[in-house]
């Protein structure tokens, strides 16, 4: 399959001090939030920049020039339409494939840990599977990839709980859909997370300015 019908989406947000990484805030402060999550998303881009067929799906609508920076040579960008998670997970998806691509996978910008290794191995599952699904440790997902449009993996989901992994593998299996699983990888959310991170990052010999 041609990397043009191969379609990487990351979902991210423009980093505005308030906006982001309000969990994390509580702990660290509002501005410093803001700068741990401007370090986690040009980390997890750094890491992908080798890929093409990347799209940053961005919010709020209004943000494009506070991101250009972050694009890549063959990168593109768009804005998530309005609605909850899941509207804008599936308008992302309907948007793709109705412009010609025939898999596409859409990560966000929580977790740092991704690698282009995990993306290849995303592709090859869709080779055979309907579904592929990234575990988080803390019972969603970190990547979410598909065939087809599957708008009730998305309708009415409890989105930012520990259910929503199990959920999707549910309703996918009651669709008839084929998963496959990849890796568990943690997503920074709270303070212990960005803790754990900064540790881990240091030991492999990151540079962390937050």
């Amino acid at each position: 399959m041609s990397p043009a019908q191969e379609r990487l989406v990351v979902f991210l947000k423009a980093p505005r001090v308030g906006t982001v990484k309000t969990r994390l805030a509580e702990g660290i402060g509002a501005a410093a939030a803001c700068e741990a999550y401007r370090h986690l998303v040009l980390t997890l881009l750094g890491k992908l920049a080798s890929l093409r067929s990347v799209e940053l799906c961005f919010t709020p609508a209004d943000a494009e020039a506070e991101l250009t920076s972050w694009l890549r040579e063959g990168w593109g960008n768009q804005p998530q339409i309005s609605g909850d998670l899941g509207e804008r997970l599936h308008g992302a998806f309907l948007a793709h494939f109705q412009s010609g691509a025939e898999r596409v996978v859409i990560i966000g910008a929580d977790c740092p840990e991704v690698l282009p290794a995990d993306v290849a191995a995303a592709w090859r599952a869709l080779g055979d599977h309907d579904v592929v699904l990234g575990p988080a440790t803390d019972g969603g997902y970190w990547l979410i990839g598909l065939r087809a449009p599957q708008s009730q993996l998305f309708t009415a989901m409890p989105w930012s709980t520990a259910a929503v992994l199990a959920e999707t593998q549910r309703r996918a299996r009651a669709s008839g859909l084929s998963i496959a699983l990849l890796r568990e990888l943690s997503d920074v959310d709270n303070l212990a997370d960005w803790e754990r991170w900064k540790h881990s990052e240091a030991g492999r010999g990151g540079s962390l300015e937050t």
